[in-house]
């Protein structure tokens, strides 16, 4: 049997506490040693054998820690990692990777260098909605690909103060937040666009950034639409797909986030599942007959990411999220901001 990965998280902010804290503290396979806090001791909660650091040069000179999570302002995410790397840590970057896709470049060919596995938590590829959407996408029960729209809808009429994404140049904002997930699960699903088309918006009173977009990528037959707004009160259908002879739609959203802000720890059978009521409904033409189906959610598991490090640290694995992947999302985000910039469209 393999030993367990002894890791350190390098922050213990909302993602360390709500996803990166949980995950690992139910992983057999990994050991958290250390957990960087500046000046609060929140992590003794799920981890109360790990040092707490004030630095984080006691990770990176720690020869027992293997593995360091990278989950700090987007800002900090280049310098954080690089320092890791050259260090001979392996690495799970928080997504955005970073802020400049050359930047992601240069860390993936820096980590083939020293040998270390480089992944990215792009975890809402295992969201249970979006796992069911790419099996009806594969069976394709509605023909050809005509359009596929995506919705992540809020609404938070508020700014949050003295917190670093409400505040910020252009990379900053919701499209470097939830776009990155967005243009991520597109990735997944239908691979390099042709164009890119995007609009980005403020429409909270007294915001500083970007809390909308509406963004349209184009394919040789059909085209994606990813769309966020932080203020849509009643959120309607959260994927919607038209196929030549069918309609497939999705209400409601993975409820992992949720369970983990209430402290749930991510596991049990019934982990990741979904009520029926928000299973989605497919209504296709068959043999000249109409059919409406009512497709169960596959359940939402956030555990298979770091299942996967896992395996790629000790048994050289293929990654899930491979770092030549978040260089491709930060590709299309940047063309994002230069189309809204130039409100035109992008051709790759």
């Amino acid at each position: 049997m393999s030993t367990a990965i002894k890791t350190a998280i390098a922050s213990y902010g909302m993602s360390g506490k709500v996803f990166h804290g949980p995950l690992l503290k139910v992983n057999p396979s990994f050991e958290v040693l250390a957990v960087l806090e500046r000046s609060k001791e929140l992590s003794k909660e799920l981890f109360p054998d790990a040092k707490i650091v004030r630095n984080y040069d006691a990770i990176l000179n720690d020869p027992d820690i293997e593995l360091v999570i990278v989950n700090t302002p987007d800002k900090l995410h280049y310098e954080m990692a690089k320092a890791a790397i050259i260090a001979g840590k392996h690495i799970v970057v928080e997504k955005p990777v970073t802020l400049k896709s050359s930047e992601a470049e240069e860390l993936a060919e820096l980590a083939k260098e020293k040998g270390v596995v480089f992944s990215v938590f792009q975890n809402r590829r295992w969201d249970a909605d979006f796992r069911t959407v790419e099996q009806v996408i594969k069976e394709a029960k509605f023909g050809r690909l005509v359009e596929f729209e995506s919705h992540f809808d809020r609404y938070r009429t508020t700014i949050t103060p003295d917190t670093w994404k409400e505040e910020g140049d252009e990379y900053s904002g919701v499209l470097y937040n939830l776009g990155s997930h967005m243009v991520d699960q597109a990735f997944v699903l239908f691979g390099w666009p042709k164009a890119v088309t995007a609009h980005l918006k403020i429409v909270r009173k007294n915001g500083v950034v970007a809390d909308y977009y509406d963004i349209r990528l184009e394919y040789d037959e059909f085209a994606a639409l990813l769309k966020c707004s932080y203020l849509v009160k009643d959120p309607g259908a959260r994927y919607t797909i038209h196929g030549e002879y069918g309609t497939f739609y999705k209400y409601g959203i993975d409820a992992q986030e949720e369970n983990l802000k209430a402290g749930h720890l991510p596991e049990g059978e019934d982990w990741g599942r979904e009520e029926p009521e928000l299973w989605g409904t497919l209504v296709y033409e068959e043999d000249g007959e109409d059919v409406e189906e009512l497709i169960e959610t596959i359940p939402g598991n956030y555990n298979i990411f770091y299942d996967n490090v896992f395996e790629a640290v000790r048994n050289k694995a293929e990654l899930l999220v491979k770092p030549e992947e978040a260089v491709k999302v930060l590709q299309i985000l940047e063309a994002c901001l230069q189309s809204n910039r130039e409100k035109r469209t992008i051709f790759l």
